[in-house]
């Protein structure tokens, strides 16, 4: 189990240890599940770091991107994403064009190779978490979905107070 103070801090001792309690549960489940998603993503037809998935699924959502722009969405040094894109364009995934008004910029655009290949890891991961989610009961699978649901509108709640700045 994850211990978030050490080995044996993990008893409640209160009221509000509850949410604790189940937090460490949650991350558990969550270590878990990134193991599964590892595991399905490597076996596709090409091996890709967790860095370049994410780099590939930021562009499959806002295509025509520029470098800057994309090391800000992944949070990352533009050097480290220029590194990042030499990669991904050498393998076939990603491409450089020049931006048709400001000939100055290059937008990054996936390539059909690029986005074959996220079709591929987001199937295999879908069908590794199916293979789970078959295991369980329906009820249980239900109140999975009924808690996620609830996870999801709160943790929205919490960026809306936020101003978005959480994520």
């Amino acid at each position: 189990m994850t211990r978030l103070g050490g080995l044996g801090d993990d008893q409640s001792s209160g009221p509000g240890d509850d949410a604790l309690s189940l937090a460490l549960e949650i991350a558990d489940a969550v270590d878990s599940l990134v193991n599964l998603w590892t595991v399905a993503s490597q076996g596709a037809s090409l091996r890709l770091s967790s860095h370049q998935l994410r780099a590939l699924r930021v562009l499959e959502s806002d295509p025509g991107l520029n470098l800057t722009a994309l090391a800000e969405g992944m949070e990352i040094g533009p050097p480290t994403a220029s590194r990042l894109c030499d990669r991904l364009e050498a393998a076939g995934l990603l491409e450089r064009v020049l931006h048709p008004r400001k000939r100055r910029e290059v937008q990054l655009h996936l390539t059909a190779r690029g986005r074959q290949v996220l079709g591929e890891v987001a199937s295999r991961r879908a069908q590794a978490l199916a293979e789970v989610l078959a295991e369980m009961e329906l009820a249980e699978r239900t109140a999975l979905s009924r808690g996620l649901s609830a996870f999801l509108a709160a943790q929205g709640d919490i960026d809306r107070r936020a101003g978005g700045s959480t994520r």
